[in-house]
């Protein structure tokens, strides 16, 4: 019998990362590569330290500058796929921004920049990958990262519950039609996590510690606490799971 623990091994692989410069993006492409996995980074910023990660795990790192907000650098964005650099394996639909405001506040400015980069940049990548995968006969893994806000309402931050609302409701809909062909669609969803995004709300002390309150495990959580159940994801061992959205979250929906 096969050691279960080769399963996880992504050797010769090729994984994309969207927001690969920092927080869990980084983390993410880290992990990736430390299971075997080339990887192509992906980010509007600086993904230099990102690919010293990716390096040090003895993988190569192709880095990809592109603003998944703006419609035209996406479609630079997916002209590069199999030109200058290789169709990938595995997609991490990552990238992600946050706007907050009030509900009857909300400018069409900021709901639109979420959805793009939160939704329609997933959809248009996912899209282009798969079509790829379906024409080569190709099996592929499509990670996205959902959110609490998959399940929750929330406040202030109306474009983003939404876009990951949508999102996992998009996560269900790849699965089952491409599920038959090989092709695993599956999304995490992080708790609160301390990353640039969550800022606004550790800045609050009042907001980060009624947050805190909640959580069962006690403390935020840190965006390596995604790395295992990615790897997890963009592997074999993961292979009977689809259109799963799986939560990384310290026990919060479960309180």
């Amino acid at each position: 019998m096969p050691n279960i623990l080769d399963s996880f091994r992504l050797d010769g692989k090729t994984a994309l990362v969207t927001g690969a410069s920092r927080g869990i993006g980084a983390a993410m492409a880290a992990a990736l590569a430390q299971a075997g996995a080339d990887v192509i980074l992906v980010a509007r910023g600086d993904c230099a330290d990102t690919k010293k990660s990716v390096e040090a795990a003895g993988r190569r790192a192709h880095v990809l500058q592109a603003d998944l907000a703006d419609r035209a650098s996406v479609e630079t964005l997916l002209a590069t796929l199999g030109r200058d650099v290789p169709w990938p394996d595995i997609l991490v639909n990552n990238a992600g921004i946050v706007r907050r405001g009030a509900f009857v506040d909300f400018t069409q400015e900021d709901w639109d920049a979420v959805m793009e980069t939160n939704l329609n940049a997933v959809f248009r990548l996912s899209q282009k990958i798969a079509r790829e995968w379906l024409a080569q006969k190709r099996r592929g893994k499509i990670v996205h990262t959902a959110s609490l806000l998959s399940f929750q309402g929330g406040i202030r931050i109306g474009a983003y519950t939404a876009a990951k609302s949508a999102l996992a409701g998009l996560t269900r809909l790849m699965a089952n039609e491409l599920a038959p062909h090989g092709i695993n669609v599956n999304a995490l969803a992080p708790g609160y996590i301390a990353t640039d995004n969550t800022r606004p709300l550790i800045e609050d002390r009042a907001r980060y510690q009624a947050i805190l309150d909640r959580i069962p495990a006690g403390h935020w959580g840190k965006p390596a606490d995604l790395a295992g159940a990615t790897v997890f994801l963009a592997s074999s061992a993961s292979d009977y799971m689809h259109g799963h959205i799986l939560a990384v979250d310290g026990g919060w929906l479960a309180r």
